[in-house]
């Protein structure tokens, strides 16, 4: 683990990354017609007995919700007193409120993970440190590399976008007490039988756990998650809150899914989401200018490959949308995310791959002049074309400058 890593990036010259950017961007307007490998959520989700039970709780809406009966079911679930469950608007809405209602003299996010939590601490005011992670050391976290009167920690697991799948072990030396370590587990249901997770032990000081039932459940725009802390933080929480936060259907979601039917469901899909990588990656591994960040243990895998921004807009055109790496801190062009399909997906992505860096190597080389420019003005026509909302960097460079 190079601990130096965090102040080098705190100094270096780079443009800063967009940290509102996500990967709903590639498939809104006409990239809805695009198969999606840019957003996590799981396909064919949610389920039919899920959007039926949602549906029969539209008859209850003249009333305000009440969520005791979710509450008591996601503690039931984990294993945990009520009192240490807050219900959400969405695994978002957490990070909004540790940033506002917590008192933070230090806060540190170990990046590259999900932007929303820096955005928020930003928003709120407070100054945010980074420590990023390297490709070097397969990036995975060193304890060591956090500042020791660190009083807020905010780290991914499994860390999106890399897929890193971090010890538990290793982030239970993070836990100290006068700390508010948040753990951030929003894909941990996609891993078979959670190992590593934390949501259920109530021994560390200052633990915060974060669930998401967005992307296993397939319920992005229902707005539904919970904070597993102990009592008086979730109280602190909990006072931050507006009155009714979370919607009656979402309540009702909440309930169903941490039912035994939908844990047992939710197991079985980690199980053949796993399987799906293992396909997807060994297809990967058949193209030697690729390297897949791992090893994966998410519903997605981080690819580096040199001109990832022209073969992300020329994917586009292919039908296919995936994720661009550069706005995560500690990435940059040559990065993108793909989220795990079934393997017929895969392979008709593979397929697209192959015929997009076909098209663009045979580009380069019949444009190549004797300035040795040719490729570099190939790659940037490339960038910029079908971007569907995505084509300007949250940073201020166009795609085609970040092909360079």
């Amino acid at each position: 683990m190079h601990i130096s890593q965090s102040a080098r990036a705190a100094h270096a010259p780079t443009a800063e990354p967009d940290l509102r950017h996500h990967g709903d961007v590639e498939v809104r307007g006409m990239g809805a017609e695009l198969t999606d490998l840019a957003v996590n959520v799981r396909t064919g989700t949610p389920p039919e007995w899920l959007r039926e039970r949602i549906a029969e709780s539209l008859g209850t809406l003249a009333a305000y919700p009440d969520g005791r009966a979710a509450r008591r079911a996601v503690a039931a679930r984990h294993g945990l007193p009520e009192e240490r469950v807050l219900l959400t608007a969405g695994a978002a809405e957490a990070f909004v409120l540790l940033a506002r209602a917590l008192p933070v003299r230090r806060a540190v996010v170990v990046h590259p993970q999900f932007t929303e939590p820096e955005a928020a601490l930003r928003d709120a005011g407070h100054t945010v440190e980074r420590v990023v992670l390297t490709p070097e050391d397969g990036f995975r976290l060193d304890p060591r590399a956090v500042p020791g009167d660190a009083d807020l920690v905010v780290v991914g697991n499994p860390t999106n976008p890399t897929s890193v799948l971090h010890p538990a072990s290793t982030l239970a030396r993070l836990a100290r007490p006068g700390r508010i370590l948040v753990v951030d587990e929003a894909f941990m249901d996609a891993v078979p039988v959670e190992r590593e997770s934390l949501a259920s032990r109530t021994d560390l000081p200052g633990l915060v756990v974060l669930r998401s039932l967005t992307k296993t459940w397939g319920l992005a725009g229902l707005r539904v998650g919970y904070v597993l802390a102990a009592p008086d933080t979730v109280a602190v929480l909990e006072r931050a809150q507006p009155l009714w936060p979370v919607s009656s259907p979402a309540l009702v979601a909440a309930e169903a899914c941490s039912a035994p039917r939908a844990m047992a469901e939710a197991a079985l899909a980690a199980h053949v989401t796993a399987a799906d990588r293992a396909h997807l990656l060994a297809r990967l591994a058949e193209f030697p200018e690729l390297t897949v960040q791992g090893p994966a243990a998410g519903p997605f895998v981080l690819v580096r490959l040199p001109g990832a921004a022209a073969v992300r807009s020329r994917l586009r055109g292919l039908g296919f949308a995936v994720r661009r790496g550069d706005t995560f801190p500690g990435l940059g062009p040559d990065y993108l995310r793909l989220a795990v399909r079934d393997r017929a997906t895969s392979d008709r992505f593979v397929t697209a791959l192959r015929t997009a860096l076909d098209d663009l190597s045979g580009r380069s080389a019949a444009t190549d002049g004797p300035d040795g420019h040719g490729a570099d003005r190939a790659g940037s026509g490339a960038g910029t074309a079908g971007t569907g909302g995505g084509g300007t960097a949250g940073n201020g460079l166009t795609e085609a400058r970040a092909t360079r």
